[in-house]
């Protein structure tokens, strides 16, 4: 570009009337001649390029610039126009920076100076034009593409050292501006086409959010809040170690030990920016997602996972749903980071009712059970209290749960043989059997107790689950046919029950090979009611016989 004189006082940012009356003889120059109509689409976009282009050719045009941005400016009153404007600015501020116009050199004289400094204030007034083009829909996505690629030429080319190489503060200003534009569909397009493909992105990322949410000095609007929560729950794949940070939109620093470079480093960012999320509070609704995505998605970006601790206690306390959704968050901390929890069991047991079996989280719930129980080293007396507990509630169960509790009891019986008991209680006294002939005896268990340590399972049956050998359902029925049966098999695979729905049981009913049909009426009876004697006058008169007399007239 050749180093025109320019007019130093129009550069500089005092006297913006002057700039101001400048731009509005460049619209003006742009008018029709003929009459006060605005030129069209086309003419719009060819005075852009001239504009445009004049400022290639000569630092003299460089107040052409500020037309742009006034043009840029203009949203609401034509969107090709401002693109077209935007877009053109970025051309030259790219080209301006790859000059390196807008890094101040030390033997430059006072002139170049301010001319530097003006083109300085002129990009970041066009970096706030984007960040206001983010909020409309109309050019939110192209103000996003416009901000990225103007961020990666300002790191190239005006951060020189290897600690600024990342311009932190025009990153700060896109990502505030994306997590607070409405605009549909920007926030998931910024996640998808730049956080989950670059690795610095994301790193920079979760710092601008953790750093958005500490640091605001008026509360967090909601929509906000929950833009943020979508953004984070959506960063799910944690790498595998710190050799697969490869992935760079901006050149990394040479040297190796810089935070982009450890793995550490970046689950710290992510941790940071979930605990200042979690430390303003969620919804219901959020608690159960971030609860669904606990184990996968959240918890192995922690470098620390005993900071969930307080909010996983807190929803593992709440009961409901959101009780059952805590249990393998609060269970991980418990087996791995020695996580204080005496009443844990206490608690699990609680969760034992009626609405567990008709729950949609029911699968869930049932694996993590299993897991829970496993241990051959819990006491007989707690793992017969949930048996007993479970076979008092398939009384009123669904069909599609009970098929599943069936497979789960054969298992914990093989695993804690001492429970086996409840299968095989007999009376061992005369007068056992004498009242038990008579009288009936009564069930030891106690159902209200709280401590499943205290409810006498132990003591009690299984007689549940013989009720069930009759049940309507002939797979129900079926299967409960096991605990009466010896135990040759090993194990069931409990996956193979957990999945089931009423739907699905009487799809695999209705689609079974019958060898033998059934034996059904084939004569179709005239009446209902026979008749002893022969019908009399009376009787022919009577509307009860008429309404069940099926027979021809």
């Amino acid at each position: 570009m050749p180093a025109a004189v320019v007019d130093t006082t129009v550069m500089s940012p005092a006297p913006k009337r002057k700039r101001q009356e400048d731009g509005e003889k460049t619209k003006k120059r742009r008018k029709s001649a003929g009459d006060d109509e605005e030129m069209d689409v086309d003419e719009e976009r060819s005075a852009i390029e001239i504009l445009t282009e004049e400022i290639f050719e000569s630092r003299k045009h460089y107040n052409n610039i500020a037309t742009l941005i006034g043009l840029a400016k203009e949203q609401d009153e034509d969107t090709d126009t401002t693109l077209a404007a935007a877009e053109s600015l970025c051309r030259v501020f790219i080209r301006l920076l790859a000059l390196g116009s807008l890094v101040r050199k030390r033997d430059a004289s006072e002139k170049d100076a301010t001319v530097t400094i003006w083109l300085r204030e002129r990009l970041s007034e066009y970096q706030n034009v984007l960040s206001v083009m983010l909020q409309k829909n109309a050019t939110a996505h192209r103000a996003m593409l416009l901000a990225m690629v103007l961020l990666k030429a300002e790191a190239q080319h005006i951060n020189g050292k290897e600690e600024a190489s990342f311009p932190r503060g025009s990153f700060a200003r896109i990502v505030t501006a994306i997590i607070e534009s409405p605009a549909e569909q920007l926030l998931s397009a910024f996640e998808e086409d730049w956080v989950e493909e670059f690795d610095d992105i994301r790193f920079y990322t979760l710092q601008e959010i953790k750093e958005y949410l500490v640091n605001q000095d008026h509360p967090v609007h909601d929509s906000v809040r929950d833009r943020i929560f979508d953004l984070l729950i959506g960063i799910e794949d944690v790498p595998g170690s710190s050799e697969e940070l490869e992935d760079f939109y901006i050149d990394p620093p040479n040297k190796k030990k810089h935070a982009l470079y450890s793995l550490t480093q970046h689950k710290k960012q992510a941790q940071e920016a979930w605990i200042a999320l979690l430390n303003l509070g969620l919804s219901k609704d959020q608690r159960k997602k971030v609860l669904e995505s606990m184990a996968d998605s959240i918890a192995p970006w922690f470098t620390k996972p005993e900071l969930l601790m307080d909010f996983l206690t807190d929803c593992y306390n709440s009961g409901g749903s959101l009780s059952l959704l805590a249990l393998s968050g609060v269970f991980y901390l418990i087996q791995e980071r020695n996580l204080d929890y005496p009443s844990f069991y206490t608690k699990l047991y609680s969760l034992l009712d009626a609405d567990i079996l008709h729950s949609k989280y029911r699968s869930r719930f049932f694996r993590l059970l299993d897991q829970f129980l496993g241990s051959s080293h819990l006491p007989a007396v707690l793992v017969a209290s949930f048996i007993k507990r479970l076979a008092r509630l398939t009384l009123n169960a669904p069909p599609s749960a009970v098929v599943a509790i069936v497979p789960w009891f054969y298992n914990v019986f093989k695993k804690h043989p001492l429970c086996t008991f409840m299968m095989h209680r007999v009376p061992r006294t005369q007068e056992e059997r004498d009242l038990l002939q008579n009288e009936g005896l009564l069930d030891p268990f106690l159902p209200d107790e709280a401590d499943p340590m205290e409810t006498h399972a132990i003591d009690s049956c299984i007689w549940e689950i013989v009720q069930l050998q009759s049940h309507y359902h002939p797979n129900v029925a079926t299967i409960a046919k096991i605990v009466s049966e010896q135990f040759t098999k090993q194990s069931y695979g409990l996956e193979d029950f957990l999945d089931h729905s009423y739907s699905s049981l009487i799809e695999a009913e209705m689609s079974k090979d019958v060898k033998k049909a059934p034996v059904v009426e084939f004569m179709i009876p005239k009446t209902i009611f026979t008749e002893v004697d022969p019908p009399t006058a009376e009787d022919s008169n009577s509307l009860l016989v008429k309404l069940w007399d099926f027979g021809s007239s």
